[in-house]
């Protein structure tokens, strides 16, 4: 699976929510099946919040830049989280 095209298949085709704020609301809410955090970004306070929820999180590899241009997005995304994978494949990712 090449999580960039599964990426951009589930935000073309289903429901994925991004930034921060919006991934802690999503996982609040229970609505997350995946949360994806680039690597350089985890506060502590964000990663206790994933823990204490037990959310589905996968690490990409790369830079939150990398990871907005992997979105289609002309700015830094550090968190998103996917709702509903839409045509794509990107839930059957391993957590990382």
């Amino acid at each position: 699976m090449d999580f960039e095209t599964s990426l951009r298949r589930a935000i073309k085709t289903g429901n994925v929510v991004i930034g921060q704020n919006e991934t802690k609301e999503c996982i609040a809410s229970g609505k997350a099946k995946l949360v994806v955090v680039a690597a350089n970004y985890c506060p502590d306070d964000f990663a206790a919040f994933l823990k204490e929820k037990n959310a589905n999180v996968y690490t990409y590899e790369g830079t939150s830049k990398a990871l907005g241009i992997s979105c289609g997005r002309p700015h830094f995304v550090s968190a998103l989280a996917i709702v509903d994978a839409g045509d794509s494949d990107i839930l059957s990712i391993q957590r990382a």
